[in-house]
């Protein structure tokens, strides 16, 4: 067999291997968005990336810049009041070294107005409220051996038809390679 068959051992583990390593970088966005990592973000951004949060939210072009975006006072005051992002297993969409990844996102923070609760054996709660639910798609390139964002978009799941498009690119343009 030669090697640029996908059904070759080496190829599938390849494609296994990269598929671990992009489930691993999607996962580690809310824990360093949760602990204001700016080091982390910044070195998993192309040095150009993009982070596009659609039109409401404002964005930002550049590692450092998007790096900062989670070291702003306003970030680290959400994240001191119990602030917490949650993403749903992403759909990976692989192409040799770039990838489409699409998402969802949850931030979800402490109820501080909530009313107290006790659950046997957990304690006492006010209790989470979920502030937003998103759609990412998350364009990755991989550079010597390292997969890194080029361009996150994130928009609001809010019925309009910019998020359903997002979710709606992803599925059109998802191929899946047979062993």
């Amino acid at each position: 067999m030669e090697s640029s068959d996908p059904g070759n051992l080496e190829n599938r583990l390849d494609i296994i291997e990269d598929k671990l390593a992009i489930y691993n970088l999607i996962a580690s966005h809310p824990p360093s968005a949760d602990t204001g990592h700016g080091d982390y973000t910044l070195s998993v951004y192309r040095t150009d990336g993009i982070f596009d949060r659609g039109p409401t939210l404002g964005g930002a072009r550049g590692a450092s810049n998007i790096a900062s975006f989670i070291q702003r006072s306003e970030h680290d005051a959400a994240r001191h009041g119990g602030l917490a992002h949650f993403v749903g297993l992403p759909m990976i969409d692989l192409r040799d070294d770039k990838a489409v990844v699409t998402s969802y996102l949850q931030i979800v923070h402490l109820d501080q107005e909530g009313v107290p609760r006790d659950l046997p054996s957990h304690g006492v709660s006010t209790g989470y409220r979920i502030h937003r639910a998103v759609v990412n798609r998350w364009e990755l390139e991989k550079h010597e051996g390292l997969w890194q964002i080029a361009k996150r978009t994130l928009l609001p799941v809010d019925g309009t038809d910019p998020h359903q498009g997002l979710l709606r690119k992803g599925l059109d343009e998802l191929h899946f390679d047979a062993p």
